[in-house]
């Protein structure tokens, strides 16, 4: 340590007489002088302080940056979170609408334009909401009220014919091999196999079979919108099908006539009084088996 700090001094000529003679009669003077001698001639060009920053600088590398754990879980849940949405949102409107009333139910809906729907019991309706404006047209199983805002044509298809109308309140019914359309206001076109007929207000259509009978309504809406089963010239088992709907029950019928046809009401919220309606008018007997089991024998 002694030696290194004299050859400090001894570089910077700072060592006393009496240090100078000690550290030049040390053994290792002469190679210090050797390497005095040499570096005295070496020249350094000046220091440039801000050559040597930009160069570092340049050279620096980027530091990753770190994201904490918690912060990859809170993207993951938002990513997860969009990726909900989307599928939500093509779900409500790429995806076909689908509108259903169970038995013994009814249903109440909006189109996308405003239009109200009631479905009657076992009833159901698709249609496609994302390009609506443009193509405003539904597919009916079974029976639904209509009424419809003032804009372009509306078409009502189902496996029976197909209705279009414009601006108007209508019914229509597609059961089995009958096909019941009544407008209740404005104008509804009716396409029954190769047949077309344009009904107004207060005129009703029916197809059964290849038959067509046209009649007049005086009612402002359908009865069974009001709880009250109309039928007109319908056989029994039109007739006990149609109380299933509506009561959510199962009925059995043994008799022999199924052909004579039947045109009157039946309440929809009062089971006893209808099975006794239609007991009276078949000579049938009802029997409750069960809650929702009904067995009508000839008397």
């Amino acid at each position: 340590m002694k030696e290194n700090r004299l050859l400090a001094k001894w570089l910077n000529n700072d060592l006393s007489e009496d240090e100078l003679a000690a550290f030049e009669a040390s053994p290792d003077f002469e190679k210090y002088q050797k390497i005095k001698n040499y570096t005295d001639h070496l020249e350094v060009d000046d220091l440039d302080e801000n050559s040597m920053l930009a160069n570092i600088l340049k050279q620096k590398k980027t530091t990753p940056k770190v994201v904490p754990l918690y912060k990859k879980w809170m993207f993951r849940v938002a990513a997860i979170f969009v990726l909900a949405l989307g599928i939500t949102f093509a779900v409500k409107n790429f995806v076909p609408q689908t509108q259903t009333a169970d038995f013994g139910e009814k249903t109440t809906f909006l189109l996308p334009d405003n239009s109200e729907v009631v479905l009657n019991s076992d009833s159901e309706i698709n249609y496609k909401k994302w390009n609506w404006n443009s193509n405003r047209r539904l597919e009916l199983k079974g029976e639904a009220y209509f009424r419809v805002s003032k804009g372009r044509r509306f078409e009502v298809q189902t496996s029976l014919g197909k209705v279009s109308v414009l601006g108007t309140q209508f019914n229509v019914k597609a059961r089995k091999n009958r096909f019941d359309v009544v407008c209740y206001e404005g104008r509804v076109k009716v396409n029954y196999a190769n047949t077309q007929i344009l009904l107004t207000h207060g005129q009703s259509v029916t197809f059964e079979n290849g038959k067509q009978v046209n009649m007049r309504v005086n009612s402002l809406k359908p009865e069974w919108m009001d709880n009250q089963i109309c039928f007109y010239k319908e056989n029994i088992k039109s007739l006990l099908d149609e109380v299933q709907r509506q009561y959510n029950v199962t009925i059995e019928l043994n008799a022999k006539d199924t052909i004579s046809l039947f045109t009157g009401k039946l309440p929809a919220k009062d089971l006893d009084v209808a099975l006794q309606i239609i007991s009276t008018t078949y000579h049938l007997e009802a029997k409750k088996v069960s809650k929702n089991k009904i067995i009508f024998d000839e008397k």
